[in-house]
């Protein structure tokens, strides 16, 4: 099997050259060794893509090192393109917080990409966000001393319509009493608070129909029981500067321990983000 020709200099500064993964017949029938893994230097927010190849199917080897500041949860997505440019397969990657300082090393593999479909292609870092430790949500594992977990959806978008759904559960011992709205704060890609965006009780103060409307009712969720929010928000673009919100910081109410959500909200120029009031939630996740 001859060895796949080299990108040119600049190509490669920028972006993973892919191989191909796993075995492969030659021409008499035998079954050849998958490539070693070709070396990159693609770079961004503390990620580094040191090789591709070696896998059975297509993927990428990167190491992640730690910020300064304190340990964060890294939410990558790493972008698997053909030689041609064509778009195979994005894949969002979640990393654990690492300590300060610290590098560990990782794969990402593109589960939908046919293993020999990137051959000559190349893997790019996408959008990188950070999400301090002591913030990230759990969907799942050890309940929050709080015994309250908080955590959103992958939301919907339709027609320039947008709604990311907030979900929390009891997984505490005793009833917890829910009254009102989550409390909000929308944050730029520095963390950092937005005041020019206008926060809005009730979905209904954006659009109806997407469940986040109506008025607040107390209720009491049983250990185990889930209740549910909504975050809606549209991207109409008229005369002004679109705004643009990465994350968002949730207090299932009032004073209570935060933690940070990634609807990556973009606001158009209407800078309004309503906010729906917690609703009990079927038991299903």
């Amino acid at each position: 099997m001859r060895p796949h020709p080299v990108l040119p200099l600049a190509l490669a500064a920028g972006f993973a050259l892919l191989t191909a993964c796993g075995s492969q017949s030659s021409a008499g029938g035998a079954a050849s060794a998958a490539p070693a893994p070709s070396v990159s230097a693609e770079e961004k927010d503390g990620i580094r893509i040191t090789g591709t190849g070696g896998c059975a199917r297509p993927c990428a080897t990167y190491t992640v090192t730690g910020p300064a500041e304190g340990p964060v949860v890294t939410i990558a997505v790493f972008e698997f393109l053909s030689a041609e440019g064509r778009a195979m397969d994005n894949v969002k990657e979640t990393i654990p917080a690492v300590a300060p300082g610290t590098t560990v090393t990782r794969t990402v593999t593109a589960p939908l990409a046919p293993p020999d479909s990137l051959v000559g292609g190349r893997v790019h870092i996408g959008t990188v966000r950070t999400v301090p430790a002591a913030e990230a949500l759990t969907r799942t594992g050890p309940c929050p001393p709080s015994g309250v977990r908080v955590y959103a959806d992958e939301g919907d978008a339709a027609m320039g319509l947008r709604a990311v759904g907030l979900h929390l559960e009891n997984c505490g011992t005793r009833p917890l009493s829910i009254d009102g709205y989550p409390a909000v704060q929308p944050l730029d890609a520095d963390h950092r608070a937005l005041p020019a965006v206008r926060v809005l009780q009730g979905g209904e103060a954006v659009a109806t129909g997407t469940g986040a409307d109506g008025p607040a009712r107390a209720f009491s969720l049983r250990p185990g029981e889930r209740a549910r929010a909504g975050l809606v928000w549209r991207n109409t673009t008229e005369a002004g500067d679109p705004v643009s919100a990465p994350y968002v910081r949730v207090r299932w109410r009032p004073g209570a321990a935060p933690v940070m959500v990634v609807p990556e909200l973009d606001l158009g120029t209407t800078g309004r983000l309503a906010v729906g009031p917690w609703k009990p939630a079927r038991n299903d996740g």
